[in-house]
């Protein structure tokens, strides 16, 4: 695929960024119909700005620290990716909430990968409350963003087994090997258009329809760890 037909994304991190790298990786295959076009932080010192750096991707730092709002950051946000102009924007261990303005700005355009098989466990330490929860299932879920905090249409989800020796740091490493699949996968749907957000619904072309909440799990993947 020629880079005239590939959608323009942009990537918001605060950390290290494994799934943004998983993202770029991806984007490197010239048929993947993504390009990552800016990788921009929240955080001058996350070590994703030095791999996306590495990879030949422009960079930008907006610090939220440097802004007396959260609508200043944002506003300073905005206007970085009005100059890129992305067709999607991926969230990837993005530590920030956005205000509802913000996400109603691109809303169908920007996605978000969530520790968990949602609508199970939104929010943080998730690892922490599935083990306590006793679940024999746990995951990680692509999603559209909306207003509310991980509660956005499910794209797509993996799942990975909870064995009985985890504790959260090994759940955690599974789940996070499965992320680094899952997202260039979902990213892959909705950029090819196999998937998009209609009336508050994902739909997957010539597949299911799933409702804001709703568990959809992606085409196959494949075994994983």
């Amino acid at each position: 695929m020629s880079e005239v037909g590939r959608k323009r994304v942009a990537v918001l991190v605060s950390g290290r960024g494994t799934n943004m790298t998983a993202l770029i990786e991806a984007a490197k295959d010239p048929a993947y119909p993504a390009g990552i076009v800016r990788v921009i932080s929240n955080r001058p010192e996350a070590k994703a700005l030095e791999t996306a750096g590495k990879a030949g991707i422009a960079t930008s730092v907006v610090d939220h620290r440097t802004f007396d709002s959260r609508q200043a950051h944002e506003a300073a946000l905005g206007d970085v990716l009005a100059r890129e102009a992305p067709d999607i924007i991926c969230l990837a261990g993005y530590m920030r909430i956005l205000t509802g303005d913000f996400v109603r700005r691109y809303a169908g355009r920007m996605l978000n990968i969530h520790p968990s098989l949602l609508p199970a466990f939104p929010g943080t330490d998730t690892h922490e409350r599935a083990l306590a929860a006793g679940v024999r299932i746990h995951g990680a879920s692509v999603h559209f963003v909306t207003e509310g905090v991980d509660e956005g249409p499910v794209i797509a989800q993996a799942a990975v087994p909870v064995l009985p020796s985890d504790d959260a740091g090994a759940l955690a490493a599974r789940v996070l090997a499965a992320e680094n699949r899952l997202y260039p996968h979902a990213l892959r749907l909705v950029a090819g258009g196999a998937a998009k957000l209609a009336e508050g619904r994902v739909v997957l072309a010539g597949g299911p329809v799933a409702a804001p909440g709703e568990a959809l799990f992606s085409p196959p993947l494949g075994n994983l760890p």
